[in-house]
């Protein structure tokens, strides 16, 4: 399937879900709304934070079918040149515990990814932060 490239700017957002929509194969179509969730999450933080100010970032942005042992997956591929930031190591484990009130900031988004997704890689290859988030053909049970 193929691959977009936007800017790493928040106005693109709408630009990289409207690509996604239309290539989510129709065997993984349950799940358009865990892969849009996924990618709002993961985007907004490559468009926020990957490049420094005043720098000009992209994100590449793409979907492909893969077969892990004999089942297609769908995965989700997310591509950016800026500092290495592994999400899924980096960011805080939220404490569920708390009221909403009393929670900090951050490390909900890569919680929901997490029940979401059945598995989430992250790795620093040539200079690029490499994320593939992996789905099934029907949305985990809760």
């Amino acid at each position: 399937m193929p691959t977009i490239t936007v800017p790493a700017k928040l106005d693109n957002l709408t630009t990289a879900k409207d690509y996604l929509k239309a290539s989510i194969p129709p065997e993984f179509s349950a799940q358009t709304s865990n892969v849009l969730l996924v990618a709002e999450e993961l985007l907004v933080n490559v468009f926020s934070y990957a490049y420094p100010e005043g720098v000009e970032g992209e994100a590449a942005i793409s979907l492909d079918v893969v077969d892990f042992d004999g089942v297609d997956k769908l995965v989700f591929k997310v591509v950016d040149w800026g500092e290495p930031f592994n999400p899924f190591e980096e960011a805080p484990e939220p404490d569920l515990t708390l009221d909403i009130d009393s929670r900090p900031i951050g490390g909900l988004g890569i919680f929901l990814i997490k029940q979401v997704s059945e598995k989430q890689t992250y790795r620093y290859i040539d200079k690029t932060n490499s994320i593939w988030i992996v789905f099934g053909k029907t949305p985990k049970e809760a």
